[in-house]
């Protein structure tokens, strides 16, 4: 059975029997999860109102509430659902919440099936914009687009005009075949169009431009007559053309594309992962940072790095190639805002302040770094484990020099198989593997807060490094790669592909769950039933007498369970227990724990 989505939270019952009378007490679990983000105080305050209602009618509710009411404040986490307002320590290398979740891009039991080539509504071509990543966005869409249009894709076009001025093809890049295939359950897709519909226009193809982002409706409305009218058509510049928001079943097709039908070719899988294991033979993990920090990117952003007149002019004169930017704001400015990349010795410092030593072995993608060796030395300083493509391989990198998409290719691959994945920015590549990253197991993925993190860095001379170092960790909660940073729909879905994700099902045995106090085994029945006389009470619980006259051989928790919410202190998933019975919670005074099977 399929988990459920990982933004969705199904509501639970806390059900306590006594030998007369059984009632619910209903909760959201929702509202569960949000007394986290509440001040302690006013937590308490809360639940101590509603407890002393209950107890008013009840008598006997509250005494088996007030732990979990203790529970529900005492134990706080460096993140919670939003990032976290705790201060633990997390683990740098890995997320402990990630091992819940799993990529779920599996058609619907209603999802269609394709149209055949010949019953199609005609032949969408497309030419793909940007570089290596943007296209590959733009070419998701665009199987999407061919969904929606009842449309037979043609192997789309890349770009080969824009700042990079590469010519590479598709299949080049990609595994065409694979990608025809893997796609074939959703739509047809074919290497060209066929002769006999060439030969019968009488000029080259009808060429349109689709707004940024827009809807399903818009290409029904405008794209869609053409396509019917002209039998071919081709949609130009086409990237993140289609919106953010749309349908699950067309959300996950989004995934299926990103996530499996791209695949690339031979040559580019076997450069890239003979640089991973040569990463792994020097060290068991490493991190990759994907350094934006280019002379055109620093342009187009209007950053200010402090280099003076020469950083001005010389970035200015760049800056000039594109006549639709907004006007340079003041020093400074844009950095408070967030808004530019950060620099090597930013990038360092933040991972230092983190908690990752000097010992550890980075790899770094980049292009042209503005500044040169000079603006990388500090990061090669604090991180003298430093290695690029270039360093580790010679030979096998000269056929890819002239093609930046296919060296971009080889950088993804070595990125996408790191411990831990870093960027400096918020640009395509950082967006596309961010989103491959969750949807494949929540592998470590950090982006910077460079809204908090610029203000910090303009005071680093002013405090010690311990206090640096613990603003630098309070600045980055919710920019960790956890699994529920982000709500659904905030992001953009290709970063944060909310649609894909699912919480995984508890799975446990029966031997293998016990009573938390005497960590002894539960005893069940033959009919799969739990008894509350096998739990043993503690603390703030019920007491014996209580247990013995209130619980005694009656049947609290059956076969069918299921986890209503909370978490052990440790991490592990606890408290409480929905069954078909209503029943749940027994005398305990500490939660159940789950241990995986």
């Amino acid at each position: 059975m399929r988990g459920s989505k990982a933004w969705r939270n199904s509501g639970g019952a806390l059900v306590l029997a006594n030998n007369n009378h059984r009632k619910k007490l209903k909760y959201n679990q929702h509202r569960w999860h949000r007394c986290w983000l509440w001040p302690p105080v006013m937590v308490c305050g809360v639940i101590l109102f509603a407890l002393g209602l209950i107890s008013l009618f009840t008598g006997h509710v509250a005494s088996n509430l007030e732990w979990y009411s203790q529970k529900l404040v005492k134990h706080r986490f460096w993140y919670n659902k939003r990032g976290g307002s705790g201060h633990e320590s997390i683990d740098i290398w890995k997320s402990e919440s990630s091992k819940f979740y799993y990529g779920c891009s599996e058609r619907g039991p209603n999802y269609a099936p394709p149209v055949h080539e010949s019953l199609s509504n005609g032949y969408l071509l497309i030419a793909a914009s940007g570089g290596l990543n943007q296209q590959r966005t733009g070419i998701t869409d665009a199987v999407v687009v061919a969904r929606i249009l009842n449309a037979t894709l043609v192997v789309p076009e890349l770009d080969h005009y824009s700042f990079w001025k590469d010519d590479s093809e598709f299949a080049n890049i990609f595994d065409v075949d694979w990608f025809i295939s893997i796609l074939a359950k959703d739509i047809p897709v074919v290497k060209r169009v066929p002769d006999k519909y060439m030969r019968a226009l009488e000029k080259p193809p009808y060429t349109m431009r689709v707004p940024r982002k827009s809807e399903p409706q818009y290409y029904l409305d405008e794209v869609l007559p053409t396509l019917l009218r002209r039998h071919v058509v081709q949609l130009t510049k086409f990237d993140y053309r289609l919106a953010n928001d749309l349908s699950e079943e067309l959300q996950r097709l989004r995934c299926r594309v990103n996530y499996h039908a791209f695949r690339f070719t031979k040559p580019l899988h076997k450069l890239g992962h003979k640089l991973v294991m040569k990463m792994r033979n020097m060290a068991n993990r490493y991190i990759a940072v994907h350094l934006r920090f280019e002379p055109d990117m620093l342009a187009f952003s209007g950053c200010y790095y402090g280099g003076g007149d020469k950083e001005r002019y010389e970035l200015g004169e760049i800056r000039k190639r594109w006549t639709n930017l907004p006007d340079l704001l003041p020093d400074g400015e844009q950095r408070k805002r967030g808004k530019c990349p950060l620099t090597p010795h930013e990038v360092g410092l933040m991972l230092r302040a983190l908690g990752f030593n000097n010992d550890t072995y980075i790899y770094v993608a980049s292009g042209e770094i503005y500044g040169g060796e000079e603006t990388l030395q500090p990061l090669r300083e604090l991180f003298p484990n430093f290695y690029t493509k270039e360093m580790l391989v010679t030979e096998e990198l000269l056929p890819f020099l002239p093609f930046s998409s296919r060296l971009a290719a080889i950088d993804y691959i070595v990125c996408d198989e790191s411990d831990v994945f870093v960027t400096n920015n918020n640009g395509n590549m950082a967006k596309i593997l961010a989103g491959r990253r969750r949807y494949m197991g929540h592998k470590r993925t950090i982006r910077p807060n460079a809204r908090k993190l610029g203000a910090l860095f303009l005071q680093r001379e002013k405090m010690p490094w311990t206090t640096f170092s613990s603003k630098v960790k309070s600045a980055q909660r919710g920019f960790m790669g956890e699994p529920d940073e982000m709500k659904p729909g905030r992001a953009d879905f290709h970063e944060y592909p909310s649609s894909c994700i699912c919480k995984k099902p508890f799975i446990f045995s029966y031997m293998s769950l016990e009573d938390p106090v005497s960590n002894a085994p539960l005893a069940f029945n033959s009919q799969g039933e739990l008894s509350a006389s096998s739990l043993v009470p503690r603390g703030e619980g019920p007491s014996n007498s209580e247990v013995g006259s209130q619980y005694t051989d009656t049947p609290v928790i059956d076969r069918d369970l299921s986890l209503v919410t909370g978490e052990h202190s440790e991490g592990k998933p606890a408290l409480a227990f929905s069954t078909p019975t209503g029943i749940s919670l027994g005398g305990s005074s500490e939660p159940l724990t789950l241990h995986w099977s």
